[in-house]
């Protein structure tokens, strides 16, 4: 008969352990915000709070589908450019071929979706590593989107106006389109992630692919799938930049999918794959803002100080990552 001590070791970690990452995450956002909110007054607000998702809604909606692509141990550095492609992609669309807004959409949402799933393809059937593919895939969005117009498209169109000037009232707050957005695909990430079988498959080809193969789950499916998915978060966040500026331009998003990286690695998911929250991402791109908002009510210091601080915090949860993993 087991002890209870065997007992608990057979059932795994404690849910503490298990989300220590997730936890410390949480109490850096926590002490962040209240930091800010004690030296610049107004700070402490649901506006603020609220502005926090909105102007950072397409790297949210990036990080989502990063979020995934990292669950399966792979990277994806080809969601700036894809941003940038889409969002003069639209903007041509639209303004130069007269195109409805929504088939507009539609065409550069299936673009991403189908660039993810041929970058997923190379790199299951030829075993190529998803950093050089997803680069090759970065350079060729990229010049697309130049190909198509060096210079930025403003978008003038009835719906465009009508969306970006949308705000949902709850409560005395009033949440705009793009926080809209930005929970939306949040609430389908966590869905996803955790509640689905794609989900799970895709821990256990990050925790350990051959362990998976040998359990039956269809690897090469959910790896081209997880990149088709994150192509398509990619295109959207480019839609939801094209709301949110009112124009398209080539050089968008430039830099962005380390942006994206950096703030699923800060928000607990193992860069290494198999482990990680959906939760935790959001709070990664909650930080990356309250950095970014402390600097604009400070007024006197460099945009760059957030890199900085980004950074540190990044090379910590690397840190943090490496001791997890040896005492695992």
């Amino acid at each position: 008969m087991k002890s209870a001590a065997t007992a608990r070791r057979d059932a795994g970690p404690p849910i503490f352990k298990r989300q220590l990452p997730l936890f410390v995450t949480a109490g850096i956002f926590v002490a962040l915000f209240l930091t800010a909110a004690h030296f610049y007054e107004g700070f402490f607000s649901a506006r603020v709070f609220i502005s926090l998702l909105s102007e950072n809604a397409f790297l949210g909606i990036a990080a989502v589908g990063m979020t995934l692509v990292i669950f399966s141990g792979g990277i994806d550095l080809s969601v700036g450019a894809v941003i940038g492609f889409t969002s003069i992609c639209t903007a041509t669309l639209i303004e130069k071929h007269q195109l409805a807004p929504e088939l507009a959409w539609t065409l550069a949402l299936a673009a991403g979706a189908g660039l993810g799933a041929g970058m997923g393809s190379l790199i299951h059937f030829f075993r190529l590593p998803p950093f050089l593919i997803t680069l090759a895939g970065m350079f060729l969005a990229r010049g697309a989107g130049f190909w198509i117009s060096t210079d930025s498209i403003g978008i003038n169109h009835a719906l465009y106006g009508k969306i970006s000037a949308y705000e949902w009232l709850f409560g005395t707050a009033a949440i705009p389109a793009g926080a809209l957005f930005l929970i939306t695909v949040l609430l389908a990430g966590y869905a996803v992630a955790h509640h689905t079988r794609f989900g799970r498959t895709l821990l256990a080809i990050g925790g350990n692919e051959q362990s998976a193969l040998l359990m039956g789950l269809p690897i090469g499916p959910a790896k081209i799938s997880v990149y088709a998915v994150n192509g398509f978060c990619a295109a959207l966040a480019g839609i939801v930049a094209t709301l949110y500026t009112g124009s398209g331009n080539p050089g968008m998003g430039l830099g962005l999918e380390l942006d994206a990286i950096a703030s699923v690695v800060i928000g607990g998911t193992l860069l290494t794959g198999g482990r990680g929250h959906m939760l935790g991402t959001l709070l990664g791109v909650l930080i990356f803002g309250t950095i970014q908002a402390a600097i604009l009510f400070d007024g006197r210091l460099s945009s760059w100080w957030m890199r900085i601080v980004v950074g540190a915090l990044l090379l910590v949860f690397i840190l943090l990552q490496r001791f997890f993993l040896r005492r695992k």
